[in-house]
């Protein structure tokens, strides 16, 4: 590995490498303390009011908080940060030596690229394994202390399996009650079963759900069957968890967990499979925005301008802002505007990408 390294990256680049890691490093640091004071002077309220002891709010709060934020934030403190010390070499004019040793500028590139391999190796494993377990900390925390709303869904329609239908006109959470209840049988275009019932309720230590005050009625051909009852125990392929609804909890769901929602969600179609979809992709090609901004970097701080390392900043920072604002965009044409999530979760570093090209090809030589 010494030897390979020896062969590919001189010292000219394991200067770069430093500068590039040390000022990202640095960034980061600087990007989580300010999370955390902008945080806490607007949460404290929240905290105090919530009676939220210490230790959960560092230890499951901001345990969760912080690694999902500045996952957020990477592409934007990446950006900034090659942006930053290539300026700065521009402005000192280490970069024209460089590319008047006769080097190509890919070949200047080469440690941009060794660089923003680490940063895209940490960030793709992280978004796998690492957020979705800090996420699930700050979603429990949230849901416990912040959540004063009614997290439950109303006018539930749900697909248990290819000849099962439910119906579920509300549900408590707190008691795991659910209020008038539809089960419906079919064998093909053709009702078997209807089972109505005032109300249903889990039973967590048994995992069955008892049914009370139930009609059911059969369909065999032209004979028909009704009988009813006080109560019925049965197991049904749903639980509570499938009547609850939180905007952060696909976040906070493992890749074997998402994957095993996402086939049951085919088969439901309680209308959350969309952002299930864009949340699984998004964790594979969210990480490639590390080579496409920091090739946007490179090309418009590269250049020895007037003013120093001001202009590139403000340019990468405006940039870098936008590649957020059509990250989000993407998102809600993705959920709200039928747009496949698969597309949707390539559109910002497509966009991006291209631009970069362009960038490059124009960037000085």
């Amino acid at each position: 590995m010494k030897r390979l390294f020896d062969k590919y990256l001189k010292i000219i680049d394991w200067y770069i490498i430093r500068k590039y890691l040390g000022t990202f490093s640095f960034t980061v640091a600087l990007f989580m303390v300010i999370i955390v004071v902008f945080d806490v002077s607007e949460h404290l309220d929240n905290f105090l009011k919530a009676h939220a002891p210490i230790s959960a709010i560092i230890f499951q709060y901001y345990a969760g908080y912080l690694p999902f934020y500045t996952n957020i934030l990477l592409p934007l403190i990446n950006f900034l940060a090659v942006i930053f010390f290539t300026a700065k070499m521009a402005n000192q004019t280490e970069i024209v030596p460089i590319l008047s040793g006769k080097a190509s500028f890919n070949r200047f590139l080469r440690p941009y690229f060794f660089s923003s391999s680490i940063i895209f190796i940490v960030f793709f494993f992280a978004n796998l394994y690492l957020i979705p377990y800090t996420n699930k900390l700050d979603v429990q925390f949230e849901n416990t202390y912040f959540n004063e709303t009614d997290p439950t869904k109303s006018e539930v329609h749900m697909q248990l399996d290819k000849h099962t239908f439910v119906y579920l006109q509300s549900f408590n959470a707190e008691s795991h009650t659910g209020f008038d209840f539809v089960l419906e049988k079919f064998d093909g275009d053709q009702m078997r079963e209807k089972l109505t019932s005032n109300t249903i309720t889990y039973d967590s230590l048994k995992h069955t759900w008892s049914i009370t005050n139930f009609t059911r009625r059969t369909v065999n051909g032209l004979h028909e069957t009704l009988y009813t009852g006080p109560k019925i125990d049965t197991v049904l392929d749903m639980r509570p968890a499938d009547f609850e609804v939180h905007d952060n909890i696909y976040r906070a769901m493992v890749m074997s967990e998402l994957n095993k929602n996402i086939k049951r969600e085919e088969i439901r179609g309680t209308g959350a499979l969309t952002d299930m979809l864009f949340e699984k992709y998004r964790r594979f090609v969210y990480p490639l925005s590390s080579y496409v901004l920091m090739i946007i970097g490179v090309a418009i701080s590269s250049r020895k301008v007037r003013g120093g390392v001001g202009l590139p900043l403000g340019i990468g920072i405006f940039l870098c802002f936008t590649y957020i604002v059509v990250d989000r965009f993407a998102f809600v044409f993705s959920v709200k505007g039928g747009m496949p999530p698969i597309v949707a979760v390539f559109i910002p570093n497509v966009a991006f990408g291209l631009l970069g090209y362009y960038l490059l090809r124009k960037a000085p030589k």
